[in-house]
């Protein structure tokens, strides 16, 4: 019986606890929003990745074949589209994300060439995430710069 005494205390203090908490304002709420969003936007089409990989001593990383190929197509993808609009630039998604996809299946790097392959994938795989986000021209094209910086710097690491 007391220990039962005891709970209902012990949850009616937490209850209590709870509601005594001062209340956010809307103001406090939607500056935390924006700078979540903006935090997260400048992650999708930064390129903090380019502090994080390594050389191997000095040398590119040699990677697999259907790596580079995978790359190679994603950068033709690059080259020869010519974004106008906003959905121009949403089926550039479609065939990055194809490119980006065989490049997962076919990976069969190992060891530190592989670790430093996903410094440099897995920020492009959150720009293109991005892209296929985005709502207005402005930041598809923005985005869109910051994934051709990323695929075309492949080919300063690896061969």
């Amino acid at each position: 019986m007391n220990k039962i005494i005891i709970t209902l205390i012990a949850v009616s203090l937490l209850f209590t606890g709870c509601k005594d908490q001062p209340k956010e304002s809307n103001a406090t709420k939607k500056n935390e929003t924006e700078h979540t969003e903006q935090h997260a936007e400048s992650n999708a089409v930064g390129n903090d990745w380019m502090q994080e990989i390594k050389m191997n001593n000095g040398a590119k990383w040699t990677a697999n074949p259907e790596t580079n190929e995978g790359v190679v197509r994603m950068q033709s993808v690059l080259t020869t589209s010519n974004p106008k609009e906003l959905n121009d630039y949403h089926t550039i998604v479609n065939a990055l994300n194809k490119e980006k996809n065989y490049v997962i299946k076919e990976c069969t790097m190992k060891g530190p060439s592989h670790d430093n392959l996903h410094v440099w994938l897995l920020p492009l795989i959150e720009k293109i995430d991005a892209l296929k986000e985005a709502n207005t021209l402005a930041e598809a094209q923005h985005i869109y710069k910051s994934i051709e910086q990323n695929v075309n710097a492949y080919d300063d690491y690896f061969e």
